[in-house]
């Protein structure tokens, strides 16, 4: 067992090493050819849908050829993910994204049952809109609830209300869907801690330390910028080699895993206090403009027309692959080409 999840000083990794790993494991430094394969990969640590078509902008920084139905493949499926946000994620990792947050007992359990139990029985094999089977049941917002026990799916296109419908539960223990949730939350996010995965997941910190101290064997103690953190072993390799390309330009949507952050974390992504302040916001976030390897500002779509804040001065050719980068987003029913307007 890890004793009491508490990390030994082991090889140090610095603030270059560790975001260049991010990068090359988020497959934001080159994307990847399309297939199922390589949206699961996209999509390893879930895709944020939260803002409508969030996780398709997300899998178009990441995957080669994406364009407006791609979010629809036949290898994803929507579900109320981490913190109840909706997400896309693989098919064949449903089961970790919904069951793997189950809570172990007491009252949060019980409640995610019977929450699951009142909205099978008002669904009845059929898809409704949660608004639809609100009203059958009497039951709100609390309704997400019952994600956790691996039975809902959801359908959200952003524009309407989202279709629920229930799924037959996966066959694997709440406990193993867990600890492969912290598996890839490590690989995505590492190095990091229980701590942080509880953060992340919206599991309690006990559930954190038990999935954690269940991977015994598979982690590293690591020094980073932050402190003493757990990284897999099977990643410690990768994280020490920083010396890689990075893509010219990405626009990363508002919730894209690369930025999805909180705490100190932020601070080792943004270093400056009055640009955190930009781009983690106390209303919705914008999205990330990462140029070169680094965050360098801010950007926000309104129709056809992206708005884009630098932080720094840019070069024209970086401006240029910015510029690229946007005339590209698979953005559903334009009438007309997206127009950059730069508001540095």
């Amino acid at each position: 067992m890890l004793e009491c999840l508490r990390v030994m000083a082991g090889p140090s990794l610095t603030r270059r090493q560790i975001l260049a790993f991010r990068r090359r494991v988020g497959s934001l430094d080159a994307r990847v050819p399309m297939s199922a394969t390589s949206l699961r990969i996209a999509a390893w640590a879930g895709l944020q849908d939260s803002m409508p078509r969030a996780a398709l902008l997300s899998l178009h920084a990441r995957v080669d050829g994406v364009v407006p139905t791609t979010w629809e493949h036949p290898s994803l499926i929507q579900l109320w993910g981490p913190r109840y946000n909706a997400y896309v994620v693989a098919n064949r990792d449903f089961a970790l994204f919904s069951l793997g947050r189950l809570p172990e007992s007491g009252k949060a359990r019980l409640r995610a049952e019977q929450m699951a139990e009142r909205l099978h029985a008002g669904l009845d094999g059929a898809r409704m809109t949660d608004r639809e089977v609100a009203r059958k049941i009497g039951i709100g917002n609390a309704m997400r609830y019952a994600t956790t026990t691996g039975t809902v799916a959801i359908r959200w296109e952003g524009a309407r209300a989202p279709l629920v419908w229930t799924v037959p539960a996966a066959d694997i223990s709440p406990a193993d869907a867990c600890r492969e949730l912290a598996r890839r939350y490590l690989h995505v996010y590492g190095p990091s801690t229980a701590s942080g995965f509880a953060r992340w997941a919206g599991v309690s910190q006990p559930a954190a330390r038990k999935a954690f101290a269940s991977l015994t064997g598979s982690l590293v103690p690591v020094r980073s910028p932050l402190g003493d953190e757990w990284l897999l072993a099977e990643d410690e390799a990768a994280a020490r080699d920083a010396d890689i390309e990075h893509a010219p330009a990405r626009l990363l949507p508002s919730g894209d895993s690369y930025f999805l952050l909180h705490g100190a974390d932020r601070d080792l992504l943004v270093p400056r206090r009055d640009q955190r302040q930009r781009l983690w916001t106390s209303r919705v976030w914008p999205g990330a403009l990462l140029v070169g390897g680094e965050i360098r500002g801010t950007w926000r779509r309104a129709q056809h027309t992206v708005r884009i804040e630098a932080w720094t001065r840019l070069s024209r050719t970086a401006r240029e692959a910015v510029e690229s980068e946007a005339r590209t987003l698979p953005i559903p029913s334009l009438e007309r080409a997206i127009e950059v307007v730069w508001e540095d």
